[in-house]
């Protein structure tokens, strides 16, 4: 199997059988997102702690397989991290779309991520697959924020 089908069986997978999917119990942070041109929605829903570890992460919301798998990897790969892992993370994965130069460490730390990254040869889907990742962010705040539910 080449590594492109197996990030296209990744992006399936999730797509299919979402992770993480629902409320979150106990939440502390929550924002939603949406793409208007093609209907996807989505909230993220996070449990941080007072130190700033995330010990849940769910989403709901509606939308293609693209913006579902990459909320289902989204809370996957967030959950256990700081928040301000999850926004380094969040970052790398904005640049991977972008087509930007990133070091190997931060493909290797992207691990399962950078089956998204082909979305990036589909301007159109790049918002697809960002949603989640900005609604992360905005839930998150900038790194000195309050925790807030939104």
């Amino acid at each position: 199997m080449e590594l492109n089908e197996l990030y296209q069986e990744i992006i399936l997978e999730h797509s299919r059988h979402p992770r993480h999917h629902g409320a979150c119990g106990g939440e502390t942070h929550r924002a939603c997102a949406e793409n208007p041109t093609c209907g996807d929605e989505v909230a993220v829903h996070l449990r941080v702690s007072v130190a700033g570890r995330i010990e849940d992460a769910t989403f709901t919301g509606q939308g293609c397989a693209l913006s579902q798998a990459s909320a289902s990897l989204l809370t996957t790969k967030v959950r256990g991290r700081s928040a301000a892992e999850a926004r380094a993370l969040a970052g790398g994965v904005r640049r991977l779309l972008a087509g930007a130069a990133q070091a190997a460490d931060e493909r290797d730390a992207l691990g399962d991520l950078l089956a998204l990254e082909g979305a990036a040869k589909f301007p159109q889907r790049v918002k697809c697959v960002t949603l989640a990742w900005h609604a992360l962010e905005q839930a998150l705040g900038p790194g000195d924020a309050a925790p807030s539910v939104t």
